[in-house]
C-alpha cells in the first residue's frame, strides 16, 4: 500500500461502531489505522462481516498486541495525542504527512505512561464550549484527520 496520509492510532478502543466509523474515515482519506490491544470486542472476519463493515478489506489496518509493541514497531517521528487534558487546540499543531494521531479508549482515555511518553508539547484538544465531557471518538478522529488534510493540502 501507499504511504498513508496520516496514521490514526486507537489505544484500546471499546465500542465497535466507533472503530468501524473510524475505519471508514481512514479508508476514505488514505490513512492507516493502528489498533492497539487490548480491545473490548472481536475483530475476526466473521465479526467484521456481521457488523456490516463491507469495506474493511480495503482498509490499511495494523493491529498491535500492546502499547509497547506499537512503540517498538513504528517509527514515531511525530505522535500527537488528542486528549481533554490539554488546552492546546488541534489547529495550533503543525501536521505533516505521515504523522501519528493517537486517541485513547472511550471510557479511560490513555494511561499516564502514554501522556508521559508523548510529552506535554504534543498533546492537543478539540475545544468545546459549556461542560461537555468529550466528543464521540469517531467524531474527534474525523475532525483531527480533516484538519491535518487542510493543513497539508492532501485532498
Amino acid at each position: 500500500m501507499a504511504e498513508p496520509v496520516f496514521n490514526i492510532v486507537l489505544l484500546s478502543p471499546q465500542i465497535p461502531n466507533n472503530t468501524g466509523n473510524i475505519g471508514r474515515t481512514a479508508m476514505a482519506t488514505g490513512c492507516r489505522l493502528h489498533i492497539i490491544h487490548p480491545i473490548a470486542f472481536d475483530m475476526d472476519e466473521k465479526a467484521v462481516r456481521r457488523a456490516g463493515l463491507d469495506y474493511w478489506h480495503l482498509l490499511d489496518v495494523v493491529e498491535h498486541a500492546s502499547w509497547e509493541s506499537f512503540v517498538e514497531k513504528e517509527k514515531l517521528d511525530t505522535l500527537w495525542l488528542f486528549t481533554t487534558k490539554s488546552s492546546v487546540p488541534l489547529w495550533e499543531a503543525q501536521f505533516k504527512v505521515g504523522d501519528y494521531l493517537l486517541f485513547g479508549s472511550e471510557q479511560h482515555g490513555v494511561p499516564q505512561k502514554v501522556h508521559d511518553f508523548v510529552g506535554e508539547h504534543a498533546r492537543l484538544t478539540l475545544p468545546m464550549v459549556n461542560d461537555a465531557r468529550s466528543l464521540n471518538l469517531a467524531t474527534a478522529v474525523c475532525a483531527a484527520v480533516y484538519e491535518g488534510i487542510r493543513q497539508t493540502s492532501c485532498s
